[in-house]
């Protein structure tokens, strides 16, 4: 069994019922979710006139590898109506790989860790609820020092 972080994201439509669907979903085809955090309100990173998100981090143990695991969430997010049609755009339903293990995943397709997660408190603020002593395997920090080193000033409001 692999140990995984995952970012679950929704900024359109019944964004609270997207997050529930995403997690049957991952429970059904990925596997067991050992924790979630809080659903946390952050306005759009990137896209300021873009509609606020609802985020959530899930850890998950899976049997499927990281690149299985990728196309399964890939698989989620297309059965949930999230269409790819430029970068940060709004969408239905967003399913991250943030951490598989610690392992250093650098694919066309797959980098793990997220390259950007230490950048957006989004992430760290719902991270650091479910594990903030968790290390970094590339930057060597635990989330929490992560958070707490943030230059990332938009409002994450945990509801």
């Amino acid at each position: 069994m692999f140990d995984v972080f995952l970012l679950l994201g929704s900024n359109l439509g019944d964004r609270f019922s997207y997050l529930e669907k995403a997690r049957r979903a991952i429970r059904d085809n990925v596997g067991e979710i050992i924790k979630k955090s809080s659903v946390y309100e952050t306005a759009a990173w990137g896209k300021e006139n873009d509609p606020d998100y609802l985020n959530q981090v899930l850890e998950v143990q899976t049997k499927q590898n990281a690149p299985d695991l990728l196309k399964t969430l890939l698989e989620i997010e297309l059965t949930m109506g999230r269409e790819r049609k430029e970068v940060w755009a709004a969408r239905t339903i967003d399913i991250d790989i943030l951490f598989f293990e610690k392992e250093i995943i650098d694919q066309d397709n797959l980098i793990v860790p997220h390259p950007r997660l230490h950048l957006r408190r989004f992430t760290l603020e719902p991270l650091a609820e479910i594990a903030p002593d968790f290390v970094h395997p590339v930057l060597g920090k635990t989330i929490t020092e992560l958070k707490n080193e943030l230059p990332d000033s938009l409002t994450v409001k945990k509801l």
